[in-house]
């Protein structure tokens, strides 16, 4: 069993050193950034991240810049990430950083759980990449790989106890970025790429009995907005702070009933989130009467906290501006 598991850790850390993607959180194992990276990674593709981390850091390139901010300014710069909750708690996190620990982020995966949003998986993946401590992580890439390497139910309390068995002690942080490396690329939940994966040779199942469960199926729903503009600056409402989805983020006001506006959608574009289609209809024309709102000066849009579909709206009708002084056709938002 020892002569496996050590077969199965050379292959994967030769395969990781020659392999890996460039990410920015990968230049160095600075534990804000690693931290960060792994926030923003949670619940969300690494492509949608890329271009958000970079920002984020060049707007908060340090822990106490982030602690010394704003939270409508975290959330302004979090835009188009979604799941806000992740952004509020980062914030919460930065700022006790900065206040127990003088701005050093503590070095062990026991006290990294102490901070907010810090979970298990999260505690590990900073403590192993950023300190080398050895402890093993577990995400749903990691947790996919393990049981089918090892004929497991995904499922199993012992995931862990066989994560923390296969780990290389001396290269921890490699070890766990190579696990969820080969979960992204190779072992994929659907269809393994077997014949290319680098610890076929120790699997115990080799892609058989991959998961055929079918995607839930997305709901459709058509939404309607209104662009109100007027002198440079937009009509923008707030969600309450007490809502329970993105509370305290802005966004255009809903149109409930659109028969009542003449006309046809000045610009249309489509958004998903989560389970939900959504067909975005935008019409030029003033907010509905019952909308409690604010005129926004277009300087200030960059740092508002707006919601991910009113940013997109956003854009896309300043594409549509200039397409439409410029003469020419097309549709903006697809």
């Amino acid at each position: 069993m020892q002569k496996r598991v050590g077969l199965f850790r050379l292959q994967l850390l030769s395969w990781y050193d020659a392999n890996k993607r460039d990410l920015p959180w990968r230049k160095d194992s600075d534990p804000y950034r690693v931290w960060l990276s792994e926030i923003m990674l949670q619940q969300t593709r690494v492509a949608a991240v890329l271009e958000h981390y970079r920002r984020f850091l060049r707007r908060f390139p340090t822990v106490a810049k982030l602690a010394a901010a704003r939270e409508s300014s975290v959330l302004a710069a979090w835009s188009g990430l979604g799941y806000y909750r992740r952004a509020r708690m980062l914030h919460a996190a930065a700022k006790l950083v900065v206040r127990e620990y003088g701005g050093i982020f503590p070095g062990s995966a026991k006290q990294l759980r102490d901070l907010p949003g810090v979970g298990r998986y999260t505690a590990a993946a900073i403590a192993s990449i950023a300190f080398g401590e050895a402890v093993a992580a577990v995400d749903g890439n990691v947790q996919r790989v393990l049981s089918r390497v090892s004929r497991v139910n995904p499922e199993a309390a012992e995931i862990w106890e066989i994560a923390a068995g296969m780990l290389d002690p001396v290269h921890p942080g490699d070890f766990n970025q190579a696990m969820m490396e080969l979960g992204a690329t190779v072992c994929l939940p659907r269809q393994p790429r077997c014949l290319v994966c680098p610890v076929m040779q120790t699997c115990a199942t080799r892609g058989e009995g991959t998961s055929r469960e079918k995607k839930v199926r997305q709901q459709k729903r058509e939404i309607h907005y209104a662009l109100d503009r007027r002198n440079g600056s937009f009509f923008l409402v707030q969600r309450s702070k007490d809502a329970s989805l993105m509370p305290g983020m802005w966004e255009l006001p809903e149109i409930a009933d659109p028969a009542n506006n003449n006309g046809e959608p000045w610009l249309t574009l489509r958004h998903s989130i989560t389970v939900t289609d959504y067909l975005v209809k935008v019409i030029r024309a003033a907010a509905p009467p019952t909308a409690c709102g604010q005129w926004i000066e277009q300087s200030r849009l960059q740092k508002l906290p707006l919601t991910g579909l009113a940013r997109k709206i956003l854009r896309a009708a300043d594409l549509k501006d200039r397409l439409d002084r410029a003469g020419k056709p097309g549709v903006a938002g697809f």
